[in-house]
């Protein structure tokens, strides 16, 4: 099974901008309580679009440049990305179905 990928300052525009697929970014960090709610439903995610999309994770302690790219403000942030573009996102510990619903629309669209 298919784990989120680890997102960085560096690799960023490889994984995310440049990804042919939908993408999930779940901006976190260890210190945030309901980042650790929501991280092993990104796990889940992962795993269950393996193939279809990309799901990653950006701990925003140790990669700053992208977080502030993006205006991440509150965490978790998780952010879909599609075509190199930010298309959507959610702010706070949203239920699984609410995440997948809004994955499942970047699929519908590709």
């Amino acid at each position: 099974m298919a784990n989120a990928i680890e997102i960085t300052d560096a690799n960023f525009e490889e994984v995310v901008l440049n990804s042919d697929k939908p993408v999930l970014v779940d901006f976190w960090a260890a210190w945030c309580g309901p980042c650790r709610m929501v991280g092993p439903v990104v796990e889940e995610i992962a795993g269950e679009y393996d193939g279809q999309a990309v799901v990653g994770k950006v701990d925003v302690d140790a990669n700053p440049e992208i977080s502030i790219k993006y205006g991440i403000r509150s965490i978790p942030a998780l952010l879909y990305f599609k075509g190199g573009e930010k298309v959507d996102g959610v702010v706070g510990a949203v239920p699984k179905g609410m995440l997948t619903s809004k994955l499942d629309e970047q699929l519908a669209d590709a």
